[in-house]
């Protein structure tokens, strides 16, 4: 479990990331962002840890909490199929991320 030590001496925004669509042979990647001002709210943190551990009905509740919580901001950017075919799945992935 995250226990956010280095975010804390940092000080500043809390922010994860991660991409799905990786392994397949077909379909885009898709990477979502979760930014939080700063610090992230006690009750959330048990659920914040891998997205891959959660069921989807746990992964349901995360977001509703997350959304609730009133201090995430919440992205979601993709890259193509075409883009991970021209930059490949490395540098596709990283343009899902910035979109």
């Amino acid at each position: 479990m995250p226990n956010f030590a280095l975010e804390k001496k940092a000080g500043g925004r809390v922010a994860g990331v991660d991409e799905v669509g990786r392994g397949p042979l077909a379909g885009p990647v898709v990477a979502a962002a979760v930014v939080f001002p700063s610090g992230v709210p006690r009750k959330l943190v048990k659920l914040l840890d891998d997205s891959k551990k959660l069921t989807p009905e746990q992964r349901s509740i995360a977001f509703v909490a997350l959304r609730a919580s009133g201090k995430a901001e919440i992205g979601v950017g993709a890259a193509s199929v075409a883009e991970i075919v021209r930059l490949n799945i490395l540098h596709a992935s990283l343009l899902a991320m910035c979109r």
